[in-house]
């Protein structure tokens, strides 16, 4: 990938950008520049003002007076959202913001169809223009199948297309790997590489460092809405990088082996036609059990059943050594097992309603009153025990669940969870869209659960997630489990070779 001359002119320079909602000072000060084809990092945790800033650059917020924004040395102060777009400033925001009813070609071609007065949509030119910009990115897409049956990473490849069709100059990609695999990662890396080789700019936002340090020439860091600083990603590590973002240092070493002792799950010849296959698995109280593998490999599909949402076809469950059969999920949680989802946005909470209330519906029988109503004071004791004991930051717990971090979310979902007073605690990919100063703090609490006693089957399909946080780590592929490894007694370098190989 060409690299941007160090001393070129920028394609954006703001400085002095400031933004306060209310009494919250989400932007401090912050200086920020982008050089044509250049792929720059913006690197934070959750609440750090990345998303402000981002508004702020496309035209949905307005800087505070006294804030210069230049383009190509032009000021455009003032912007507003259709002025950003017609410089070429995209952005491709984490949920896509595509029509999951509309093909592939009407959701590349929509922009260009907009327009003060009503016309007839050219169906035909529309599938030309989109050909023309999938070929531009060498990237094959049935043009007529709907966006919503495409896998996720197709549906970033529409996005990007989508943004390329409106002539962009300057991207935006709010965190475009979180839920791609290792193969569709590199793949998207390589659209990347191809659009800064013609000349677009690229500001990736991730929270997956090592990617960031692959990818990005530069990267700019902010924290609690202040800028740390732009630095070169030549020589840049990602514990330095961590420390940059968080102000704090963390120690990354794999757990000391563990003793075994006898298994609270054991799991024999477990099979689900297409989705796992054969599965011999045990978890132990205290241990935690790493189970990785590319997105795809059956890891979720086999939680699931574990949980009691489908049903096996063949093998065996032992529940401290007894078989255990389960007709729904509330036989599991009846038995003691908790299942944190993948998707907290759609499955582990609901969105809208409060933190108390997503923190107690699990356990609604236990803040009953003598009437058969809810108790507002049982309900009340419950919720602040669980939120101090998880250190959960919130205004109030009347407000929104949507109104946290995704790193509080997270532990509002262990709140709901352990408030069962579970056995088995099944974590599927637990800091998706976590910052790294959180996923350590959610880390610290699952360690603390093993210390506890707690069975834990930890699910991640990034091997440094497993490989420095349980005990033992099974590698599952194409839904069979094909080998075991021991942090203790092998390297991480091993791990993510298999994993990716």
């Amino acid at each position: 990938m060409p690299e941007p001359d160090p001393q070129g002119a920028s394609l954006l320079r703001l400085a002095h950008v400031s933004k306060r909602f209310g009494g919250v000072q989400a932007l401090d000060d912050i200086a920020f520049d982008v050089r044509p084809g250049e792929v720059l990092c913006l690197a934070g945790e959750n609440g750090c003002g990345k998303s402000t800033l981002i508004k702020v650059i496309s035209g949905v917020h307005r800087p505070e007076p006294g804030a210069v924004m230049e383009w190509e040395g032009r000021d455009i102060s003032g912007l507003t959202p259709a002025e950003a777009r017609a410089l070429g400033i995209q952005v491709i925001w984490q949920d896509l913001a595509l029509f999951p009813e509309m093909s592939v070609a009407e959701n590349i071609a929509f922009e260009r169809n907009l327009g003060a007065r009503p016309r007839l949509v050219n169906r035909k030119a529309m599938r030309a223009e989109a050909a023309a910009v999938l070929a531009r990115l060498d990237v094959d897409l049935p043009l007529s199948m709907p966006v919503g049956r495409l896998s996720i990473a197709n549906r970033q490849l529409v996005a990007i297309a989508r943004a390329l069709v409106a002539e962009a100059r300057l991207v935006f990609m709010d965190e475009p790997t979180a839920s791609l695999s290792q193969r569709e990662t590199d793949a998207l890396i390589a659209i990347v590489h191809r659009l800064s080789a013609q000349g677009i700019a690229v500001v990736f936002v991730s929270h997956r460092l090592k990617e960031v340090l692959e990818i990005c020439t530069r990267v700019t860091v902010l924290r609690d809405g202040r800028l740390v600083g732009t630095y070169p990603t030549a020589g840049m590590t990602q514990a330095r990088l961590t420390e940059l973002m968080t102000g704090a240092s963390f120690n990354y070493a794999p757990r000391p082996e563990a003793r075994p002792a006898a298994p609270l799950l054991e799991l024999r010849g477990l099979t689900r036609h297409g989705e796992y296959h054969d599965i011999d698995l045990t978890v132990a109280p205290g241990e935690i059990v790493g189970l990785t593998g590319r997105l795809g490999s059956g890891r979720t599909e086999l939680a699931l059943s574990l949980f009691g949402m489908t049903r096996p076809d063949a093998g065996t469950i032992l529940w401290q050594g007894q078989p255990l059969r389960m007709r729904h999920n509330r036989d599991a949680i009846r038995m003691g097992i908790a299942y944190m989802s993948e998707d907290r946005l759609s499955l582990g909470l609901v969105q809208p309603q409060s933190i108390a209330d997503n923190t107690v519906v699990t356990v609604l029988d236990r803040v009953l009153g003598r009437l058969g109503l809810i108790s507002p004071a049982r309900k009340s004791a419950l919720v602040r025990d669980w939120l101090t004991q998880l250190r959960v930051k919130i205004g109030q717990p009347t407000d929104a669940v949507s109104t946290l971090s995704g790193g509080n979310q997270q532990r509002v979902v262990l709140a709901k969870w352990l408030a069962t007073a579970p056995k088995l605690l099944i974590l599927d990919s637990p800091t998706v869209g976590v910052d790294v100063g959180a996923r350590a703090g959610i880390f610290a609490i699952v360690d603390e659960l093993a210390r506890q006693g707690l069975a834990i089957l930890l699910i991640s399909d990034e091997a440094p997630e497993v490989f420095f946080n349980a005990d033992r780590i099974l590698h599952m592929r194409e839904g069979r489990l094909i080998e075991e490894f021991i942090p203790a007694r092998s390297t991480l370098a091993e791990l993510e070779e298999a994993v990716h190989a």
